[in-house]
């Protein structure tokens, strides 16, 4: 009787620590949502220095930050950092070219962290090498993890402060999902400190839903705003729900073979972290990487049928981005850029926008727009090469910026003959 009381004792404590193994695997996989409400401590909160009540986050004028871009393995010395400045406008400084008020052309840069220009130094983005070919001062208000929708209230915020001749709108495709987010949690698991507005659609009127964190230290009991968030965030019922890991949670890790992957390359890092040294044969760096972008191939699927059944509220958008131009008197252009997700699923499938583009230059004449994955095509199909080797996540790299300044270089001497 003894025997199997033992057997049956261990079993249990087997499953327990199984369970426990699994959901702290879980909880490191970007693809699976282990929380809907994670503590934020004070400490956390008091690092989020780019916080704002009316757009949610925002860069801040004259700061200056440096980031460890990760080229390095574990226990080595930090080889490359990036250096991101701002100026008293908080655009990200332009060295090419200062201010002039008196400049016969100006030119301005909105969007998301592609705009911005994330992983490579001031020198090394489109806008300064957009300045150079110019002789003109570019300012850049790109943030990070914006959306049209936060990257147009941001225009009509700055636009009257800092007026120039040409705006340029540069998001990517993800700002389908992100002009549906109030919550950047619910569909990008653990941002849990973008809280922000968003727009609805009113009887064919675009209506600002506030966000509903007024002060930073609201932050810190989010789940006594879940009513609001969970009404408004789209992705809470159809991103958030179907990912939510749950007991048992064995299940979760193991039916899913790249759940493993990703589990192992991550304990691999850790060990190397731990004793200082890498383990040779394997850049577990490199296969976590490669392992997060096939777990993000359902996330594009996913974006992919948003703009089927949500393009409505993103041409809305671009609409009052012309009508706020024609308001102001500049020269609108919007551009499409990819993040690397996207580029490696578009080279085999067609751009997840579909005739997004095509659509917009019917509907406006006065409106310019540039698919820039139609210029930036390797001839060898190496969609990988346009963007920075490691670091946070797949930005281009300073040859591509230099390719994309090019572009718009062309746009903007194109719209000065027809003018």
């Amino acid at each position: 009787m003894l025997p199997l009381v033992a057997i049956a004792l261990a079993l249990v404590i087997g499953v327990v620590v199984l369970e426990y193994a699994s959901f702290r695997a879980l909880e490191r996989i970007p693809s699976v949502a282990t929380e809907e409400f994670p503590e934020i401590d004070r400490e956390l909160l008091g690092k989020f220095s780019s916080f704002d009540p009316e757009l949610g986050w925002v860069p801040q004028p004259n700061r200056e930050k440096q980031k460890d871009t990760g080229d390095h393995l574990p226990g080595e010395e930090v080889r490359t950092t990036v250096t991101y400045s701002t100026d008293e406008y908080a655009s990200r400084i332009c060295p090419a070219k200062e201010r002039d008020p008196d400049a016969d052309l100006t030119v301005s840069t909105y969007g998301d962290s592609y705009c911005f220009c994330r992983e490579v130094d001031n020198d090394k983005t489109f806008q300064n090498y957009l300045a150079q070919e110019l002789d003109t001062h570019v300012a850049n208000y790109g943030g990070g993890n914006y959306g049209l929708d936060q990257a147009l209230m941001r225009l009509k915020r700055k636009y009257p402060e800092d007026p120039t001749d040409y705006v340029f709108m540069v998001v990517t495709a993800s700002s389908i999902a992100r002009i549906l987010s109030v919550w950047k949690h619910y569909q990008e698991f653990g941002n849990i400190l973008a809280v922000k507005p968003r727009y609805v659609l009113e009887d064919g009127d675009l209506e600002r839903v506030e966000s509903p964190v007024d002060e930073k230290e609201d932050l810190l009991d989010l789940e006594s705003k879940a009513a609001f968030l969970r009404e408004y965030d789209f992705h809470y019922e159809h991103w958030f729900k179907p990912h939510f890991a749950s007991r048992p949670y064995t299940t979760d890790l193991f039916d899913k073979p790249e759940h493993l992957r990703y589990a192992g390359y991550t304990a691999g890092k850790e060990i190397e972290r731990k004793f200082e040294r890498s383990i040779p044969g394997i850049d577990f760096d490199l296969a976590q990487t490669q392992s997060a972008l096939r777990l993000e191939q359902p996330r594009v699927r996913y974006h992919e049928r948003l703009f089927d059944t949500h393009e409505y509220l993103f041409d809305a958008l671009i609409e009052e981005f012309v009508d706020y131009a024609d308001e102001q008197d500049f020269e609108p252009v919007f551009v499409m850029v990819q993040q690397l997700r996207y580029a490696k699923y578009e080279s085999e499938h067609g751009p997840i926008y579909g005739d997004l583009m095509d659509r917009l230059d019917e509907r406006y004449d006065d409106l310019t727009t540039i698919d820039m994955a139609t210029h930036l095509s390797p001839d060898d199909g190496d969609v990988e090469s346009l963007y920075v080797e490691r670091g946070e996540g797949g930005h281009y790299s300073p040859e591509t910026n230099a390719e994309i300044a090019t572009v718009l270089t062309d746009v903007i001497e194109e719209r000065a003959v027809v003018e």
